[in-house]
């Protein structure tokens, strides 16, 4: 079930996040920074500023018994939707849980009237690029340098984002 996290789910968010992005856990999967990045991905202090963000919905999947096994962040910016920390447990992977939360991303644009999401990935993520390339993202030709949060994340090399993006229709109000 997809639904908006809350200020409760912070500590299983954070929990979840970081066992999918870095350290042995997320090696499980195939979505994994650990060898690009050391450190954690985010702390219940970053998830609490996301949350609390007015521009920002933030969806959690969770199973039949109500744990948070994958989420993602949407923030409004303009008329475009930001789609960061797709995130699905590593043991997870591969089941249709991402393409499912990337469904409820469009369904939340096209409810804000956006006409595009777009995201950012590590240029050196291929397999991942080629993924969302599959449902319907494109590389807009912009380049973004990586800055890493001094608080917790060491680069094991320099990294750079490739902005993705997928146009949305705009729904008129008796279609949404």
């Amino acid at each position: 079930m997809i639904s908006t996290a809350s200020l409760t789910d912070i500590n299983e968010l954070v929990s979840l996040i970081n066992s999918a992005y870095r350290g042995e856990s997320a090696k499980q999967g195939w979505t994994t920074e650990s060898d690009l990045i050391q450190g954690l991905r985010t702390d219940a202090e970053d998830m609490q500023q996301i949350l609390t963000d007015p521009n920002t919905t933030f969806l959690k999947y969770t199973d039949a018994t109500g744990a948070i096994i994958g989420c993602m962040r949407l923030q409004r910016r303009d008329n475009r939707l930001y789609l960061g920390m797709l995130t699905v447990s590593p043991i997870l992977q591969t089941q249709g849980i991402g393409k499912q939360l990337l469904y409820a991303a469009e369904i939340e644009a096209q409810r804000q009237g956006c006409h595009a999401i777009f995201m950012t990935v590590f240029s050196i993520r291929t397999e991942l690029i080629a993924w969302y390339q599959r449902h319907g993202y494109h590389f807009t030709g912009e380049v973004i340098p990586f800055q890493p949060n001094p608080k917790f994340e060491i680069l094991n090399q320099p990294l750079e984002f490739w902005v993705l993006e997928k146009k949305m229709a705009i729904l008129t109000k008796s279609e949404k």
